[in-house]
């Protein structure tokens, strides 16, 4: 059953309130009681890198057909041309990449500078406004496509939402070691404020054009690739592969269910 535009919009906004609640409530949903976090943040993994490499690798793939249909009254059809949705998608891996490199390296400076003591760390103030502030406009694409997500899928669209659910949880342990004070004085209210301001957007100026929705897939894509290799796939110690092999085979099953009932 296909929804119309009123019912996506609205089932929109309540996958961004169970996101934003999941970001507001991350640091409790990572401490589960009788549930090591290595579990919680391995299980997490693995249902993260499913759905990388069985949906949305997929989906930056179909994003090239977007291009090229837009692209072909305007120049003919070459491998370049072909490379453009994978470009985009590589343009956001490397742009998260380098925001993350800046804040590895500035903030383990500032905690040696105060002699490895949290409470004395000077966090600084700009990489931590510009590494937040990153990650609000990624919040903010990923609902201001989420009703166009609802309208091409409704089961795709649910699976996506537990899937960055749960990215957000492991998301913001990162966050929270980098910026232990800053980030929670004001880092999970605003995350989870650009999620609805990206709902909002997507509510008033909701996106027309298959080549710009593509655009925002690839790029919202490759900092989602970052993000789930560097987050969901914890150290040695922090990690348990028998519960990442768990989330992995779990949701994989379910993308594979979804996909042939659809079908």
């Amino acid at each position: 059953m296909e929804l119309t535009t009123l019912q996506s919009v609205v089932g929109a906004l309540v996958a961004a309130v169970v996101l934003a609640a999941l970001h507001l409530a991350a640091p409790h949903v990572r401490r589960l009681p009788l549930v090591p976090e290595r579990a919680t943040a391995s299980f997490a993994g693995g249902l993260a890198v499913a759905y990388v490499f069985l949906h949305l690798l997929p989906e930056i793939a179909d994003g090239n057909q977007a291009i090229g249909e837009a692209l072909d009254d305007v120049v003919e059809p070459t491998p370049l041309v072909g490379l453009g949705i994978f470009l985009v998608a590589l343009a956001g891996f490397a742009a998260f990449y380098g925001l993350q490199r800046l804040a590895d390296v500035r903030a383990p400076a500032a905690s040696r500078a105060a002699g490895g003591r949290p409470d004395r760390v000077d966090e600084p103030a700009g990489v931590y406004w510009l590494h937040l502030g990153s990650f609000m406009v990624y919040n903010a694409l990923i609902t201001y496509t989420m009703a166009l997500r609802l309208r091409t899928g409704v089961a795709f669209a649910v699976l996506f939402t537990v899937a960055m659910g749960l990215h957000f949880v492991l998301t913001d342990r990162s966050l929270e070691e980098h910026y232990p004070h800053r980030f929670a004085r004001s880092g999970r209210p605003l995350l989870a404020g650009s999620l609805l301001a990206g709902w909002l957007l997507d509510a008033l100026l909701a996106p027309t054009s298959s080549l710009l929705v593509a655009l925002l897939t690839a790029g919202l894509g490759g900092s989602i690739l970052l993000n789930v290799f560097k987050e969901e796939l914890p150290a040695t110690g922090r990690s348990s592969y028998r519960w990442f092999l768990a989330g992995l085979v779990l949701y994989a099953g379910l993308l594979t269910a979804v996909t042939a009932l659809g079908d």
